[in-house]
């Protein structure tokens, strides 16, 4: 059962990140305010859902949210500045974006760059214990797996309508036989002897 929120006198936001682990495409991050009173009966951390639960979910929090935004970092940015601070960058902006300044941010995980002035709280697993958290996880989820069937379009060698550009077998076996491809992290040693990039 999830909690509606942390404390109820500040403007909370939930906060999480899709793709930090995957071998291509960008990192993808939400911020959501959700009304204190908002309950869903399939919310929950998106990692615990079906893909037709978390895309019949999108629209409702969307729709019932009192504010929320989502952002991405590129697969070049993330070899620029590392996963983890292209992570707390996508987070940054998604609350840049919001169209109400939160008092108090929920952070799903153990660390957070500061934003700000606002309060931050980070909490493990916190995408299975708050609302607004697991609501950032399936916007900052949908939107990222939406982005990567595109990249398919491109480059469907590589199965990302199916692994979203996680390190499956399969991705695997097609970098072996395909080499990367321009949306690939470079700086995630991939493979051994990095093949040619096309």
């Amino acid at each position: 059962m999830l909690l509606p929120f942390y404390q109820n006198k500040l403007i909370e936001a939930g906060l999480d990140e899709a793709g930090r682990g995957c071998y291509a495409g960008p990192v993808f991050a939400a911020a959501v305010i959700l009304p204190k009173d908002f309950h869903h009966p399939l919310l929950n951390d998106s990692k615990q859902l079906k893909e037709k639960q978390r895309d019949l979910l999108r629209p409702v929090i969307e729709k019932e949210s009192i504010a929320f935004a989502v952002s991405q970092v590129s697969n070049s940015e993330i070899d620029l500045i590392n996963i983890l601070q292209a992570s707390y960058k996508a987070m940054h902006l998604s609350i840049d974006q919001l169209s109400i300044t939160p008092e108090l941010l929920l952070i799903d995980g153990n660390r957070f760059k500061p934003y700000k002035k606002i309060n931050h709280l980070c909490i493990v697993k916190g995408d299975g214990k708050y609302t607004s958290i697991a609501a950032a996880s399936i916007l900052a989820k949908t939107y990222r797996d939406e982005y990567m069937q595109q990249l398919h379009k491109k480059f469907p060698q590589y199965g990302w309508d199916k692994n979203k550009g996680y390190g499956t077998a399969i991705h695997r076996r097609a970098i072996e036989a395909n080499g990367l491809c321009k949306y690939h992290r470079k700086t995630f040693n991939i493979l051994p002897n990095q093949p040619e990039i096309f």
